[in-house]
């Protein structure tokens, strides 16, 4: 059986900064496509039966600079709607509600995603995936929180266990299975690479 392959975009500037960035479509800073361009060595060994990315351009450009042919640009791998929150850092969230988390609370206001909207289409994206991995191994170019979702449903678990799981920027993950059960394969793995003078 193949794998599904987490692959979170490159740095942007509000990566850098710690701000939410869901629907905002910002490109990669230096540093971002000198991380994607740095996993193309470390995905060599999938055999990649479908290539799917977020529509945004910073999942794109991923995709593109390491290497991987884009197959379909998925809406479900968009990143988790932050609504009111958009652009800003924990922090200054923290100021507004002191007791908000994306895991616990959601998006807010006009726009925000419920932790159950980001589960179902995600649940939708994992579906059509498996589906496709006796033929080989699926990517999935996102972002942080959709992937952390991701691999908590994988795992039967709700969206709020994606909290366990860290992902840096430009990381490689991998679902797959251990003696035909689901599991995590791989996590968080990232490529060494030279910082743009």
């Amino acid at each position: 059986m193949g794998e599904i392959v987490l692959i979170r975009h490159g740095e942007t500037t509000w990566s850098a900064t710690g701000q939410h960035t869901s629907v905002t479509d910002l490109d990669l800073t230096d540093t971002g496509v000198a991380q994607a361009e740095a996993l193309a060595p470390l995905l060599k060994g999938w055999n990649f039966a479908a290539v799917w990315t977020s529509p945004r351009k910073r999942a794109v450009r991923t995709a593109e600079l390491a290497g991987l042919p884009v197959t379909a640009v998925k809406d479900e791998l968009a990143e988790w709607a932050y609504g009111d929150y958009e652009g800003l850092t924990i922090e200054q969230v923290h100021e507004i509600d002191p007791d908000w988390t994306i895991w616990t609370k959601g998006g807010v206001g006009e726009g925000g995603e419920s932790a159950a909207a980001v589960e179902a289409r995600l649940d939708r994206a994992i579906d059509e995936a498996a589906a496709l991995l006796d033929e080989g191994d699926v990517a999935f170019i996102a972002h942080g929180h959709s992937l952390r979702v991701a691999a908590a449903r994988w795992l039967g678990r709700p969206a709020l266990d994606g909290r366990d799981f860290t992902i840096d920027t430009a990381s490689i993950a991998a679902l797959g299975f251990e003696h035909g059960r689901r599991a995590i394969a791989r996590w968080n793995l990232t490529a060494a690479f030279a910082h743009p003078e």
